[in-house]
């Protein structure tokens, strides 16, 4: 990585780590005054609010640590650097909060049979609607900040802030209810906030799984890198795309070009080391292969042939495309790769129909297909 990218990157970590100092601030203190007010009212409710406040610190703990070690630079051991640590911290920030949901649901499970009386006074409840404001402003900034960062983390910190303003509101409507009515529904509603957490740690958890498991990257991203590579007069099309997520903004790729066959070996080397410069400098993606498809621009009539089997390969359902068409005459043989949508219910069932319809409809050719997918599909 060149150095103002390091410079970058300490600049983006340093403001995580601000925007999550200022979270556990907001949560400490909020955390008390719950717990406070909770312990003295005698309100379950209130209390596992207080609770779900220790765990937003403890989030933010460890977003500040992940952030640091995923800063670290990329040495012999890990080649590609540390930044999937931040999904790891993800990760364990979705266990704590799974916990902390299981934990209140089985205490708020207790509380209904066997009911304590709640006693609130003004101030308590004055307290928990002046902890709804904080903690509606704390979950619009830390999203906000979130979102301009692209920290996944941030983002879902300012997520569960904004949910928990939802439940710290629910746990004063319990109050109020009980305070006009007489109803004790506060060992309900603790139910109720259990749950709730535990599908945001539940939702928490699959998307960070998702990312380590491997996804195609930002699609827009996907798009904007393949018209920057099409854009070289070169270069005949762009396929093949593959980006590997190495943490937030951390892609490293490779990507496949049609290319006219007349082009040398040099300057398919020139051609090469240009696009990986341009793409780098452009989107800040090192791809680190560029693989060659020639294709015939010589011979119009293996010009058309392409375009008729184009035609007819594009008239299989879920094909999508194809592309790295080349014929040869002396050899009497054609290659070229098939790219079929996720969305068939056999892709390799789609890709045998075509082997086999062009084998009957061109008996005398021999084919050397491959099936290809697009990595960007929506």
């Amino acid at each position: 990585m060149k150095e103002t990218e390091q410079n970058k990157s300490a600049v983006r970590d340093g403001q995580i780590i601000r925007v999550s100092a200022v979270g556990i601030l907001a949560n400490i203190l909020l955390a008390a005054f719950k717990a406070g007010v909770g312990i003295l009212s005698n309100s379950i409710a209130i209390v596992l609010d207080a609770v779900n406040n220790i765990s937003d610190v403890a989030s933010s703990v460890i977003t500040i640590i992940g952030t640091r070690l995923a800063g670290k630079e990329a040495d012999k051991k890990h080649p590609f650097g540390y930044g999937r640590i931040e999904y790891l911290s993800a990760l364990l920030i979705s266990g704590i909060v799974l916990y902390a949901g299981l934990t209140s649901l089985v205490e708020s499970g207790k509380k209904i049979f066997m009911p304590e009386q709640a006693d609130y006074s003004t101030v308590s409840l004055i307290i928990v609607a002046a902890a709804v404001v904080v903690k509606i402003a704390l979950g619009l900034y830390v999203k906000k900040n979130g979102e301009k960062l692209n920290s996944d983390a941030l983002v879902n910190s300012g997520k569960d802030a904004l949910m928990d303003s939802v439940i710290s509101f629910s746990t004063l409507a319990a109050a109020l209810i009980r305070v006009v009515a007489g109803w004790s529904v506060e060992a309900w509603l603790g139910v109720v906030i259990s749950l709730l957490i535990v599908k945001a740690g539940l939702e928490m958890l699959l998307e960070t799984v998702s990312h380590l498991l491997g996804e195609p990257g930002d699609i827009q991203l996907l798009k904007d890198i393949k018209a920057s590579v099409n854009s070289f007069p070169e270069v005949k099309g762009a396929y093949d795309l593959i980006l590997h997520d190495y943490g937030p903004d951390q892609y490293n790729g490779s990507i496949h070009i049609e290319v006219e066959d007349h082009f040398t070996m040099d300057g398919l080397d020139a051609l090469s080391r240009k696009i990986t410069a341009g793409v780098y400098a452009k989107h800040h993606v090192l791809l680190t292969a560029v693989g060659i498809y020639s294709v015939n621009t010589r011979d119009r009539e293996i010009m058309e042939l392409r375009e008729e089997m184009r035609k007819f390969v594009l008239g299989f359902e879920h094909v999508k495309q194809i592309h790295g068409f080349y014929y040869d005459r002396e050899e009497s043989s054609v290659r070229f790769d098939v790219v079929i949508s996720f969305s068939a219910p056999s892709r390799s069932e789609v890709f045998r129909k075509v082997r086999e319809g062009l084998e009957e409809r061109y008996p005398e050719m021999h084919f050397s297909l491959a099936m290809d997918m697009d990595y960007g599909e929506l």
